[in-house]
């Protein structure tokens, strides 16, 4: 009897590997763009608070390997086809050359015109975008798109969190600096959104010049920007980070430094300690060698949310699982405490954000006291009363 028990064990060792390589593959498209400028050696190297550490890819990595059981009930096999071009046209061709081959779902890791020229162009079809790194908010508004899922925050949820703190610790009166790149500008548009939605004062604007002509040497002298006003915090718009990362311990007055340094608002941090999370960032830095950003956090979700879609609808059927990805009712677990679902006007996945130093989370939005009559996550980024999304 034991002879025959340890026969069987054996031959189920020897059949297994067979069995899963019968297993169907439900490949997902990556689509990235070659060249994409927010990846460069001097943002990396820099390594400033909310810039990506690297290509957030190996976030979906590590999410295929925590999914490899999900597909089990329909005898599915998850895999990623990793697609990186130049140009929207070239990715639009990849896009239609996959879909012809049965892939329904992609993850974007794009720039926001790049991701809103794919989306506008497969609007009707069977397919799902989901935006892993563009956090502008006109993919949630004018540009959105019913197919279009967006996970990474928009700039209105960040400056939402940011905004909420600030009147939590009764800093209310806001000095800002603010560059002239044109990703600077609308995260100033969103902060100043943000303090008319709470109350906040902006006391003044002033702007700055990432400049070697000594003609505009005075456009970045701190001390100068921070003279002559009277400010609880200075809020500080700089995409670059060049800027940003001289302001703290350099202003006129001895004032906090929120935005682009000193306290920033984000989707992840490697210092977040609870529900699961150290157990997640040990796998990521097992794989990418290096701490996991708020794209990287972003990638690793959209992969776990189309596998436990086929999990618990035991369909691969794309109308199936689209449905059950946009219901209310769906619960994504992304180790923040809180049951995460997309916003039906806008795509735009509720979710907590965390207010961040380099080395720690000071606190995680919304606020204790920020409600809402449905959802308090919803006091983060547009309400259905606010969205201009027609879907």
């Amino acid at each position: 009897m034991i002879k025959r028990f340890i026969a069987v064990l054996l031959l189920a060792s020897v059949l297994t590997p067979f069995v899963a390589s019968l297993a169907d593959d439900f490949v997902i498209g990556y689509l990235e763009q070659r060249g994409d400028p927010r990846y460069g050696k001097k943002q990396t190297y820099a390594q400033y608070l909310t810039e990506p550490l690297g290509r957030p890819y190996s976030g979906a990595k590590v999410a295929l390997e925590e999914v490899k059981f999900h597909g089990a009930a329909v005898n599915a096999n998850f895999t990623l086809e990793k697609v990186r071009k130049r140009s929207a046209a070239e990715l639009l061709t990849a896009i239609d050359e996959l879909q012809q081959q049965g892939v329904n779902f992609f993850l974007v890791d794009a720039p926001a015109d790049i991701v809103a020229e794919l989306a506008e162009a497969t609007k009707g079809r069977d397919l799902m975008l989901f935006n892993v790194s563009a956090r502008e908010d006109r993919l949630r508004q004018a540009q959105c798109q019913a197919h279009l899922l967006h996970i990474i925050p928009n700039y209105a949820m960040l400056n939402d969190a940011l905004a909420q703190y600030l009147v939590s610790r009764k800093w209310t009166k806001v000095l800002a600096l603010v560059g002239q790149a044109e990703e600077d500008q609308h995260i100033a548009a969103a902060f100043e959104r943000s303090a008319k939605r709470y109350g906040l004062k902006i006391v003044e604007q002033r702007s700055f010049v990432l400049s070697n002509d000594p003609r505009e040497r005075d456009q970045n002298n701190i001390s100068l920007l921070t003279a002559g006003a009277d400010y609880d915090v200075v809020f500080v718009a700089d995409s670059d980070g060049e800027f940003a990362r001289e302001v703290p311990f350099h202003t006129v007055l001895p004032r906090p430094v929120v935005g682009s340094e000193g306290l920033a608002a984000a989707a992840w941090h490697w210092a977040w300690e609870r529900h699961g999370a150290p157990q997640l960032e040990n796998r990521f830095i097992d794989e990418a060698k290096r701490p996991m950003r708020d794209v990287d956090w972003a990638a690793w979700l959209e992969v776990k949310a189309i596998a436990e879609a086929v999990q618990l609808t035991a369909s691969t059927d794309f109308a199936t699982l689209s449905e059950h990805i946009l219901s209310p009712e769906v619960i994504l677990d992304g180790f923040k405490g809180n049951r995460l679902n997309f916003r039906p006007w806008d795509r735009q996945l509720r979710q907590p954000v965390l207010l961040i130093t380099h080395n720690w989370v000071i606190d995680r939005a919304p606020i204790k006291g920020f409600l809402h009559q449905s959802n308090n996550m919803d006091t983060l980024g547009f309400d259905e009363r606010d969205s201009a999304c027609k879907l």
